[in-house]
């Protein structure tokens, strides 16, 4: 069955968007420490970086990097994620990820700026639409064939998409650091752990994975 989908690398305390980027390092090396655990699993250097070695982690870190693509059909993002904060002025921004995006599927940009869709020879499609969470879930399920649709972040469209009870399925990889500033998924969102079942599991690189699966 279709269904509505989230993952997110959070900190101990919460944050799953940094605050220690300069120019000359415009990530930090805070979002480095948050995303370790996901970027060294081999489907992350497979299907992000194109790394055809077999290289990387294996393990529940690795089932979970995994997972994060099977049976995707179609994604919904918000405007910072493809990059229209930092590139919005550019007309031929095309996004974070070069020639082969990773998606595969159509993918929904929430943003009020309008732009033509773009669209790769892998099956990728960005499409920009002005909508709110449930008018941009039914674009997407409509194009996802049956598949499931992931709402890949950042971390305020997956909270709106939260307040609006609109997500099945959520994953939390929660690294073992505190940031202590940033985007923090909970704001706003007491007792929403009363409307999923709730199970952790840690895996060998001190990550624990936190799974919700609505009642």
């Amino acid at each position: 069955m279709m269904a509505v989908r989230a993952d997110l690398n959070i900190s101990l305390d919460g944050f799953a968007t940094t605050t220690d980027q300069t120019p000359g390092n415009p990530f930090g090396d805070d979002w480095g420490r948050l995303v370790a655990a996901y970027v060294a699993t081999r489907t992350f250097r497979a299907r992000v970086l194109g790394d055809t070695s077999g290289e990387g982690t294996t393990g529940l870190d690795e089932d979970y990097a995994a997972a994060y693509f099977e049976e995707v059909g179609a994604e919904i993002m918000g405007a910072g994620m493809f990059g229209l904060h930092d590139h919005g002025h550019e007309p031929d921004w095309r996004g974070w990820w070069g020639d082969e995006p990773p998606f595969r599927v159509p993918v929904y940009v929430l943003t009020h700026t309008p732009r033509e869709s773009i669209e790769f020879a892998n099956g990728t499609v960005f499409h920009f639409i002005e909508a709110t969470p449930e008018e941009a879930l039914a674009k997407a399920t409509a194009a996802a064939g049956g598949g499931d649709v992931r709402i890949g972040g950042g971390v305020d469209v997956v909270r709106q998409f939260l307040r609006a009870g609109l997500i099945d399925r959520m994953h939390l990889a929660v690294a073992p650091l505190v940031i202590g500033s940033g985007e923090r998924i909970w704001d706003g969102l007491r007792g929403i752990e009363n409307d999923y079942e709730v199970r952790s599991e840690v895996a060998e690189s001190g990550v624990t994975h936190v799974s919700f699966t609505r009642r």
